[in-house]
């Protein structure tokens, strides 16, 4: 693994994500990509590494996961993402349950990802905090790109299922649109009033970065009906939306793409286990690009594991998809969704030198992530005489 920050990808076909692919070189200084093109010249003290013709392409980013909080094998020791004790939990955050070795890191890392959303779960009507981070680090104050990133929210079967169970509001979709706006209009009171005749309020100021267009709204919803509830909120209170999951949302693509709203789309690779995805698709993605809806393919970890985001992107392209704009929904266009384009989701000078080296196309699945970089730093590489890949060390 090379340990320097200071090297130049020679001899590679550079796909940046916002710019036409190209065969030639990245130069990286200090851990930030400071020049690419066909004809680089290797600045000195830079190590020079071949990439044999392989691919080279912006770490990828998976903008809506459970990693750290819903860790694989671990029963409910490793369950940290539902706080599902009250429907109205804006003031939980994922960061505080995030354990940063477990061993899906190791996937994400060995499939080039090097980007996740962690999100807590849609047991309640509003769940909680999300946060951006990167997927290599043993503590995760120092893995952390935006925090928070967004306040999640969940519309549809979850919440209703959950509550109805406990004989508690909401247990019906009326009641769960009611928690979110009356949760709302209590967020809108606290914040009218003079900071020092406010009581302490951890549930409305979350609230409040909302209203305030600080982070997003991320709102899990699956059914058209349910989107158009979302929008309908949305409408009313006046934040920033990112609809989460969006199952049938290429059934409404243009409603959707008229008010400029993102879809991070998936899980894909899932079976329709209950009412709300039996509409979901792999046609979906192409069809809401096409639309013009800024698109993003998530794999919702654990559900699809994050090994195979990309395989999604894949599925999505077999079904219709442009491919440059499946390269996009799995880097640019969940970093803008994150607010982290400024450092990552392409390959730029200035920004943050996560790349990954494919042995082909990796939206051919006979191609393997070869080698991964987050802020310079080899964090895994591939050896093909043993067929063994080997993650850096996170201590």
């Amino acid at each position: 693994m090379v340990a320097s920050g200071n090297y130049v990808l020679i001899n590679a076909h550079v796909v940046p994500a916002t710019a036409a692919p190209f065969d030639g070189s990245v130069v990286v200084t200090e851990g930030r990509i400071t020049e690419l093109g066909p004809d680089v010249e290797t600045p000195a003290g830079h190590e020079v590494i071949d990439a044999e013709r392989g691919w080279v392409l912006p770490g990828l980013v998976d903008a809506h996961v459970h990693l750290g909080v819903h860790e694989q094998g671990e029963g409910w020791a490793g369950a940290d993402f539902n706080e599902s004790t009250d429907p109205v939990t804006a003031a939980v955050r994922a960061i505080d349950a995030i354990n940063p070795v477990e061993i899906g890191f190791d996937d994400a890392l060995a499939h080039g990802v090097t980007t996740v959303n962690v999100n807590p779960g849609s047991a309640n009507v509003i769940g909680g905090l999300t946060v951006a981070i990167k997927t290599h680090g043993a503590v995760i104050d120092d893995m952390v790109l935006r925090s928070p990133s967004g306040l999640k929210a969940a519309l549809g079967e979850n919440p209703k299922r959950v509550y109805g169970d406990q004989k508690k509001t909401p247990n019906t979709r009326l009641g769960t649109a009611f928690a979110a706006r009356k949760a709302f209009a209590e967020a809108q009171h606290w914040a009218a009033k003079s900071p020092e005749d406010r009581p302490a309020d951890l549930v409305s100021a979350a609230l409040v970065k909302v209203l305030n267009r600080e982070i997003p709204w991320r709102q899990h919803c699956h059914r058209a009906d349910d989107i158009m509830t979302a929008l309908r909120i949305a409408d009313e209170f006046g934040y920033d939306l990112v609809l989460d999951h969006g199952t049938e949302a290429h059934l409404i693509a243009e409603r959707i793409a008229a008010r400029g709203i993102p879809v991070l789309y998936g899980p894909m690779m899932v079976s329709r286990s209950k009412v709300e995805v039996r509409a979901r698709s792999p046609r979906a993605p192409g069809i809401l690009a096409k639309a013009g809806v800024k698109v993003s393919i998530i794999t919702d970890h654990p559900v699809v594991p994050i090994d195979f985001l990309i395989n999604q992107a894949s599925l999505a392209v077999k079904e219709g998809m442009d491919p440059a704009e499946a390269i996009k929904a799995v880097t640019i266009n969940p970093a803008e969704v994150l607010g982290v384009a400024d450092r990552v989701g392409s390959i730029e000078p200035g920004k943050d030198a996560d790349l990954t080296l494919w042995e082909g196309d990796p939206l051919d699945t006979r191609h393997r992530a070869l080698r991964t970089w987050i802020e310079g730093r080899e964090v895994y590489s591939y050896d093909s005489a043993t067929g063994a890949g080997s993650v850096r060390p996170r201590w």
